[in-house]
């Protein structure tokens, strides 16, 4: 029986383990901390994520995706809080479409649980991944007692995040490409409490503060909390640097939050004891060298202004099981085939979610930008056979990332020009738009000038 090594029971590591566990291989599953079903941890990162159609594809073929649901909130759009504590509500897509808010540490347990129901597979807790052996397929691992554990396989599965230690001994080999790019922000975690007993504000959308340089989100969770991220620069004059006291602090806040502050009783608290988080972008390639293959953020970390980090990541899992069945016993072929095909979709979507920063933290209280999403969103809704926002590509879709990034930057290239020239009162004109789609697909607009 073919025997795989994972290194990493993350979310990816563990939905990995799943699908090759019911594809019949023997399979060792290494996680370096404890078992989170029995220990009460941090789930890494950030505590809730955003869940969309092809994460829930990924979960679908493994028989998790009610399970999961039962426990998600839907999120149906942005709630938009101004620096007067003015609300403004974008929806995400067309009526029915929406993200849900997931507990990192609930979805991971399930995905454990799974993993361990399957009698081919084997999970091992407190073994960090010290050394690997891409050619001989080994690698060792090291338990909490500091005892050193040999592990030789067919093929190992570098599933141990964007500062994975299998990727590291890839690295190694020739012509190898490996970059990294941190922002010039980073993110502190934060709790917006319960309100008399329930949510303290509207808990089916995404509230975002935006404040150009910087902004502040919340997510829904089932505990009727919010789980808040304050994406901050680390230097300047309002930046991580700048706030050394708690005076400091609450007079940043009442002056670019002030209606969130009363929703927050232990900011000063949160706020000196949460770990400031990086966000980094990590690109390398190949990602397959002698017996090692990488998936999710050991592959491809992207930040997390789209919420597509464990979305792609789960979607890397369903692409190596459909090269698995559809190539081997040509695992070469297999293992070719998934790396080439997902190497462009990460890149596109690392792209993205940079671009989606972008627009969170600077655009989306800009009346301009409103309107523009406004007739986004009506053509969506009248032409969805013929047009789809790129937002509705990538959450909505199983479209690639690279033809959700090239389709939705030419249809915000449309919008725009309806606006500029002053077209948006006959959206509702069927037969104009059929013809104005093909003249636009045509490039011939000058008719319209």
């Amino acid at each position: 029986m073919t025997k795989i090594t994972i290194a990493g029971g993350g979310l990816a590591g563990s939905l990995m383990a799943v699908y090759l566990g019911k594809r019949g291989f023997d399979v060792e599953l290494y996680e370096r901390r404890l078992d989170m079903r029995k220990n009460l941890i941090s789930a890494g990162k950030s505590i809730n994520l955003a869940l969309s159609t092809r994460g829930l594809n990924a979960l679908e073929k493994v028989g998790l995706r009610q399970a999961i649901l039962d426990h998600a909130i839907p999120m149906h759009g942005r709630m938009i809080h101004d620096p007067q504590g003015i609300q403004k509500y974008q929806p995400y897509g067309k009526e029915g479409q929406y993200i849900n808010s997931v507990s990192r540490g609930m979805l991971n347990i399930l995905l454990l649980e799974l993993a361990d129901e399957l009698p081919n597979v084997k999970i091992f807790f407190e073994h960090r991944c010290t050394e690997v052996d891409s050619e001989k397929g080994i690698a060792w691992f090291e338990n909490n007692e500091g005892i050193s554990l040999k592990v030789k396989s067919d093929y190992i599965i570098g599933g141990d995040g964007a500062f994975s230690a299998v990727r590291l001994r890839m690295m190694q080999s020739e012509r190898y490409d490996y970059s990294q790019e941190y922002q010039k922000h980073g993110y502190k975690e934060l709790t917006i409490a319960p309100k008399n007993g329930g949510f303290a504000m509207k808990n089916e959308c995404l509230h975002i503060w935006p404040r150009r340089e910087y902004m502040l989100i919340a997510l829904p969770n089932p505990d009727k909390t919010f789980t808040c991220t304050l994406f901050f620069p680390y230097e300047g004059p309002d930046s991580f640097a700048s706030i050394k006291t708690e005076a400091d602090l609450l007079k940043f806040f009442n002056t670019n939050f002030p209606d969130a502050v009363p929703l927050m009783p232990d900011l000063v608290e949160d706020f000196f004891a949460n770990p400031t988080g990086d966000l980094v972008t990590v690109r390398c390639f190949p990602w397959v060298t002698g017996k090692t293959i990488l998936i999710g953020d050991a592959a491809h970390a992207v930040v997390p202004f789209y919420g597509q980090g464990m979305n792609c990541a789960f979607e890397d899992c369903v692409e190596l099981d459909v090269c698995l069945e559809k190539y081997l016993p040509d695992w070469k072929k297999a293992l070719d085939t998934y790396q080439k095909i997902r190497k462009p979709n990460a890149d596109a979507i690392a792209d993205l979610a940079i671009q989606n920063f972008i627009e969170m933290r600077d655009k989306v209280g800009d009346a301009d930008f409103l309107h523009f999403k406004k007739l986004e969103h009506d053509l969506c809704e009248l032409y969805p056979h013929s047009f789809k926002s790129q937002y509705e590509m990538v959450s909505f879709t199983l479209e690639s990332y690279v033809k959700a990034k090239e389709l939705g930057a030419a249809n915000t290239r449309l919008v725009k020009y309806l606006i500029e020239f002053k077209l948006e009162d006959r959206i509702k004109d069927a037969a104009f738009m059929e013809q104005f789609f093909e003249n636009f697909r045509n490039n011939n607009l000058q008719e319209y000038v």
